[in-house]
């Protein structure tokens, strides 16, 4: 009888530890499952920041960020929080670099003589009145993706008349330069 209780009781204590060791265990499958979870969450985060950094990089035209050991290479939780951060940081950096371009204020002195960022009008298109070989020569990529300057956003029409201006200076506008005494 004796043992019988004592065989009892053992068997009731095995059957009351195994279920806490699954729970246990379960628990650690919902946090591998979780940190899955949120690493695809951190590298879509991420991606985003990535995609907006290239394009404001892209519109300037400066040498690109290098893709380094981002989304592709996560590993941990803590690590895409760092990777998302840097990211962040080049996109904030990036956009704030393409919304305030060298010359700013006299490209919006020439266009305040110029057409309306909207002008479709042929030869000269956009607010610049860029013509189609000025647009061919410094912004091929953006003329076959988008059509003509007037289908381009004020700083992307901005951003290539600053690519014009490093080799060019204001001579593209020699009228309208001379105006807001850039000539």
């Amino acid at each position: 009888m004796r043992h019988a209780c004592l065989l009892a009781l053992l068997a009731a204590l095995a059957i009351a530890l195994v279920p806490q060791a699954g729970a246990r265990e379960q628990r650690g499958t919902r946090s591998v499952a979780a940190n899955r979870l949120e690493i695809s969450q951190l590298a879509q985060r991420i991606a985003v920041h990535r995609v907006e950094a290239r394009r404001w990089q892209r519109v300037m035209r400066p040498s690109r960020t290098l893709y380094s050991t981002t989304s592709g290479r996560i590993r941990s939780v803590s690590s895409g929080r760092r990777v998302l951060r840097i990211w962040r940081l080049r996109a904030l950096a990036a956009r704030r670099q393409a919304h305030n371009p060298p010359h700013k204020h006299a490209w919006l002195c020439i266009h305040s003589f110029e057409g309306s960022w909207r002008d479709p009008n042929a030869p000269y298109y956009g607010g610049l009145q860029m013509d189609l070989e000025f647009q061919t020569t410094y912004a091929r990529d953006l003329l076959r993706r988008k059509g003509t300057a007037e289908h381009w956003t004020p700083l992307e029409q901005m951003w290539v008349a600053e690519r014009a201006y490093r080799t060019r200076g204001f001579w593209p506008w020699p009228n309208t330069a001379r105006y807001c005494g850039l000539l």
